[in-house]
């Protein structure tokens, strides 16, 4: 069933859980999410990356992440992460997004507060969700493949007492906070700082804090993260190379002279994103 970030958000604030949210780049991560979200009849948010638009186009790809939210057995998010510009958030909410995430954390503080704003406004027509950010996790979501982690010096911690004007002056729902990690693969493990989310929830009243650069974090410190009041975690990075690992297992062990079948690669990576993404589910709802 469709629901709206927000909407979706409460649910996890009732049972004290983490929503996962989901990258679907693709029609075989979109099945192999939705597919792990009703084996488990968990909630689940679906995200498209602008980021994301030069493997499969949001026009594309958005009408199918929404009649398949719609279809689903649990409740569904449809979600946009990552979004650039304003002409993008109306484009995806003309699509039927039930959530936006306007990312203006590079910008100045009063221009991120401004265009945070705009992006509420045009989201309040549809009844959709806004989520926004504030604090630097660094690189930003497209940087997929760089070396990452403790040593990334360019984060810039959320500020509790900041975030608390911010969430007044703009109306969000949830507030993606910086506090520690870093989008892509971490090749050292990441110091974590849950005070920061501790704070921010305390200065806010309680906003849900979303967690970006959630691949790759241990499951103890998933746990710390949801006991602090994360209550979405940002995954794509480990599912993406647990397919690719699928695919490659696959291809090596085709024997030689025989051909490679693509339709049946995708069966074997999609099978293989699913369980990666259950496990990853199972921890943030506290199953695992």
């Amino acid at each position: 069933m469709l629901v709206t970030l927000k909407e979706i958000l409460e649910l996890a604030e009732e049972k004290k859980i983490a929503v996962g949210a989901f990258n679907t780049p693709n029609l075989e991560s979109l099945l192999a999410i939705l597919g792990a979200a009703e084996e488990l009849q968990l909630p689940v948010i679906i995200q498209a990356a602008q980021c994301h638009e030069v493997l499969t186009p949001v026009s594309v790809i958005g009408p199918i992440m929404v009649a398949h939210a719609k279809a689903a057995s649990v409740p569904v998010c449809v979600h946009l992460d990552h979004g650039e510009t304003l002409d993008y958030v109306q484009k995806v909410l003309d699509l039927g997004f039930t959530g936006i995430m306007f990312d203006g954390s590079t910008l100045p503080y009063e221009e991120n507060v401004a265009q945070v704003k705009k992006a509420v406004e045009l989201a309040a027509v549809t009844g959709a969700s806004v989520e926004a950010e504030l604090g630097s996790m660094g690189r930003r979501e497209s940087g997929a493949g760089e070396g990452t982690g403790a040593e990334d010096d360019t984060k810039i911690y959320t500020d509790p007492v900041q975030a608390r004007e911010f969430v007044k002056e703009t109306g969000i729902a949830a507030l993606a906070c910086s506090f520690g990690t870093t989008h892509g693969i971490y090749l050292t493990e990441p110091k974590l700082d849950f005070g920061v989310v501790e704070q921010v929830r305390k200065e806010t009243d309680g906003i849900p804090v979303v967690m970006h650069g959630g691949s790759g974090v241990s499951s103890e410190d998933f746990k710390k993260a949801v006991a602090a009041g994360v209550r979405k975690i940002n995954y794509f990075t480990y599912m993406d190379k647990a397919a690719g690992a699928a695919l490659a297992e696959y291809v090596a062990g085709v024997e030689a002279g025989m051909p490679v079948f693509f339709t049946e690669a995708i069966v074997k990576a999609g099978a293989a994103m699913k369980e990666n993404i259950k496990e990853a589910m199972k921890v943030f709802a506290g199953m695992a």
